[in-house]
Parts: C-alpha cells; sequence; structure tokens
C-alpha cells in the first residue's frame, strides 16, 4: 500500500478506536492537507527517513509555528511505528529521523508561558470592566487551571455553590463534520476543583442574566441561545481583550500555566495540583512545570532551614 492508501484504511481507523474525534479529524485534516500531497503516493516500505527529514524541513521553511512542526513530526512517528508493529514495513523510517528544533528567531519571539502574580492581578483589575460572562469564564480559568473545552462545557448542574466546588466531567470540541458536541476530558474521568466566594457570587449573577433571555443547561452560550458557545470564542475575544489591556499573549491555556505555576511556587504540592489540572499522571505535571518546581523545592530547603536556625536560638 501506498502511504495515503494505509492512512485511510489502517491508520485512522486505529486511532478512531484510541483517540477522541476532534483527534482523529484533526489526523485526517493533516494528511490531506500536508503528508498526502508530499509522501502519499509513495509505497509504504519505500519511504526513508531522508525523504521525511526533508518533509519536515521544508514545512518548517514555510514558517509554520514549531509546535506544528512537531506535531506533524509526533503524527508521522505514530504512524510509522503502527505500520512497523503490524508488520507493513520490516523497518521503520523514523529511527532516523529527529525530533525538530525551533528556527533561532521562532525562539527569540516566543513569550513568557505564565504571567507573574502582579501581572495576572493587572489582568484581573481589567477584568472588571468586561461583560459578565467573560469575567465569570476568564476568573475560571484563573483559579481553577481549566482547560479552555473544559470551561466551555461546564453545566448548572455541575456547579455547587454550597460547597464552592465544581465538577469537571467534560470537554466542548468542534469539528466542521459534526460542529459543536461535548466529549470526555483529556484525562478521561472526571474531577473536582475549588473556586472562591467572589467567583461563584459572579456565577449567580451570570445564572440571572442567562434566564432572562432563554433556560440553557450550559454557563457560556451564543448570544440570545441556550445553544453552547462555540470553542473558538475565547480565543478571539481573549486576542482582543489582550490588544486593549495591553497584555500579551493573552489566551485561555496561558492562564492554566499561570494557574500552575503560581500555586507550585507557593508552596502547593505536585500530585495535587496535577490532579487539579486533570493531567494523566504526576511526571506530567514535572515535565510541564520543572522551573516552577525548581522554585518551589528551594523554598522548602529555605523554610527547613530557618525552622533548624529557630530550634538552635531557641536551645541557646
Amino acid at each position: 500500500m501506498t502511504v495515503a492508501q494505509y492512512a485511510e484504511k489502517v491508520f485512522l481507523p486505529s486511532k478512531r478506536v484510541t483517540a477522541s474525534e476532534k483527534t482523529v479529524y484533526s489526523y485526517k485534516w493533516t494528511f490531506e492537507k500536508y503528508i498526502d500531497p508530499a509522501l502519499g503516493d509513495l509505497r509504504l516500505q519505500d519511504v526513508t527517513g531522508t525523504q521525511i527529514n526533508a518533509f519536515l524541513l521544508d514545512y518548517q521553511a514555510t514558517g509554520a509555528a514549531h509546535s506544528s512542526v512537531v506535531r506533524l513530526y509526533a503524527i508521522l512517528k505514530s504512524f510509522f511505528k503502527i505500520a512497523f508493529l503490524d508488520s507493513s514495513i520490516d523497518r521503520n523510517p523514523m529511527e532516523r529521523v529527529q525530533r525538530p528544533t525551533a528556527r533561532k528567531d521562532e525562539l527569540q519571539r516566543q513569550g513568557p508561558e505564565a504571567y507573574t502574580e502582579e501581572e495576572l492581578a493587572h489582568i484581573l483589575e481589567c477584568l472588571k470592566g468586561e461583560p459578565l460572562k467573560w469575567r465569570v469564564y476568564i476568573s475560571l480559568l484563573c483559579e481553577t487551571g481549566l482547560r479552555r473545552g473544559e470551561a466551555l462545557a461546564l453545566q448548572w448542574s455541575d456547579i455547587d455553590f454550597q460547597a464552592l466546588e465544581v465538577t469537571v466531567a467534560a470537554t466542548l470540541e468542534y469539528t466542521p463534520e459534526r460542529g459543536i458536541y461535548r466529549d470526555t476530558p483529556k484525562s478521561g474521568k472526571s474531577r473536582v476543583v475549588d473556586i472562591t466566594p467572589g467567583t461563584a457570587g459572579l456565577l449567580r449573577q451570570l445564572q440571572e442574566e442567562q434566564a432572562a433571555s432563554c433556560i440553557a443547561p450550559f454557563l457560556f452560550t451564543q448570544e440570545g441561545s441556550p445553544e453552547p458557545m462555540h470553542p473558538d470564542s475565547p480565543n478571539r475575544y481573549m486576542r482582543s481583550f489582550g490588544k486593549r489591556h495591553g497584555i500579551d499573549y493573552f489566551h485561555p491555556h496561558k492562564l492554566r500555566h499561570t494557574f500552575a505555576s503560581i500555586s507550585i511556587t507557593n508552596g502547593a504540592d505536585i500530585v495535587s495540583v496535577s490532579e487539579l489540572l486533570g493531567h494523566a499522571d504526576t511526571s506530567i505535571t514535572l515535565r510541564t512545570y520543572s522551573h516552577a518546581s525548581t522554585e518551589s523545592r528551594k523554598r522548602v530547603s529555605s523554610i527547613f532551614q530557618q525552622a533548624l536556625e529557630q530550634k538552635k536560638d531557641r536551645s541557646g
């Protein structure tokens, strides 16, 4: 079979069993737009590491973001691994393909991964003059670390106003084929996160405001409709908000990083932060927030030393 034939008959069907519908759609789109035009007509057995390296370099040379190049590499790695394991090929060409590195100019353009506590305080101050639904949405992201789609999938039945808890049981996704739909969270399981009394108060206001125009199960809906908000809407709004208030790189995932970094550097343990973020295991949290873990470790060491010194002083 050719690369394109194997993708259609084997790779994509196998991913439909293990991956989310959105991920499968993304894989299919990537093959049709990028991989098939370059490699699709080649016999699976004939593809070499040299050809794949050239393909990735050509794609990177178009100005594609580093994350996009790495994603393409990851898809090809998974594709040829499956082909090798089922004996469709007797050698894996990806063994001779290095993970792409970022262009030098792209490294210089990247912004910081998380906001400082002072920057976050400024964001929350600017938020006071914004529409209620966006005040609620961004407040939730700031103090819970929810993913963009997880917040959009929240329903009123997920909010426990008395306990100040939110149950995260789904994520909101979109594909052109299916439209907007709820799916299981990335980790495959639900979790509970805490909210402050202030955010609970904002949620009450939003519930009342929403009830004046429609009755909806979702917290965040399209204007005057019970239908859930489109998953791309927060990105568009936050870009506009960032420009108006001079906030660089303002997007949902950066608030998630901010929640984790501030929590860890102020003494929160990795296991608890990992559970709140919905990571599959703590190694993901450790790898992603190693910088924050280092600061936290140093702080613990400092606290320990201070305790010893105080003990010596009392003993003396």
